[in-house]
């Protein structure tokens, strides 16, 4: 039976962001649906304060709808689309970025509805939270100068994260571009940059969050690493592969790499497509 494959959307971002890949998908021969995630997409807020001329202040105060919006919450929502997914026959599960921490909630909760589960420069924690990644070597190179000086407001008080991505400062701009789309034109970069939208949620999750050995352990797996992504470098995705790997050594990583910065293989996603293509064809006959 032909595969479905669900695509989850990393932070800032929406299911718009898939619209290529999904074309090239579809070229193909492929079903695709892409996810979009509690408090994105259209039920995301922008506010009157972040139009132009932007008021700041008002910005900075402005609630989203986003607030109070849980790790569990997306979790259950893609949950809800795996099993519609299910139904029509083998699932392959796609996450990008922070996209891969909801994605291995619910193959922790529900591997019986995932028949692969591929991640592309996204987030599997095993040994810590993903908070806490941040602080280990494999992230240094990683400069947060630049993106934390486009949030906006008090996360504590606003109960979300907020990011200014339609300023205009050229420092900010620049720094974004480097570490999103360092490949890419700045054409290309300024129409990503306006897929995204202004909240995030705030919960990263728990220990009880983290790959769990006796059900996402369980689903095959592949690790789609980006060669040129600065956001999360090449040495944290090879520490996702070997923490994974060590969980379940005897389920170990299909590892497959894509010349690409964060975004670029979303920019141009002929070779994503053909590569999720073969990770169909590996699926077992009678899936």
């Amino acid at each position: 039976m032909q595969p479905t494959f669900v695509l989850v959307h990393g932070a800032f971002a929406n299911s718009f962001s898939f619209a290529p890949l999904q074309a090239e998908l579809g070229l193909l021969g492929h079903r695709s649906v892409a996810v979009d995630l509690p408090g994105h997409g259209f039920a995301a807020t922008y506010p009157r304060a972040y139009q132009a001329p932007q008021d700041l202040e008002g910005l900075a105060t402005a609630p989203g709808a986003i607030q109070g919006v849980t790790l569990a919450d997306n979790a259950a929502h893609l949950i809800g689309t795996l099993e519609r997914a299910k139904r029509n026959g083998p699932v392959i599960l796609v996450s990008h970025s922070r996209g891969g921490m909801t994605a291995t909630v619910a193959a922790n909760q529900r591997p019986d509805l995932i028949d692969h589960i591929v991640y592309v420069s996204a987030w599997c924690p095993v040994d810590l939270d993903v908070g806490a990644y941040y602080a280990e070597p494999e992230m240094a190179t990683v400069d947060a100068t630049g993106l934390a000086s486009a949030m906006v407001g008090n996360p504590a008080e606003l109960g979300l994260l907020r990011s200014n991505f339609r300023t205009a400062d050229p420092g900010v701009l620049a720094a974004f571009k480097a570490a999103f789309l360092a490949d890419g034109t700045d054409e290309e970069f300024m129409v990503f940059l306006n897929t995204f939208q202004p909240d995030e949620n705030l919960d990263a999750g728990t220990p009880d969050d983290r790959a769990r050995a006796d059900t996402w352990g369980r689903i095959p797996r592949t690790y789609v690493r980006l060669t040129e992504d600065t956001s999360v470098p090449l040495a944290m995705q090879d520490r996702m592969i070997r923490e994974g790997d060590a969980l379940t050594p005897g389920n170990p990583y299909d590892v497959r790499t894509l010349t690409s910065s964060h975004l670029k293989w979303l920019v141009d996603p002929a070779p994503a497509a053909l590569m999720l293509g073969e990770i169909a064809a590996l699926l077992p006959t009678g899936s």
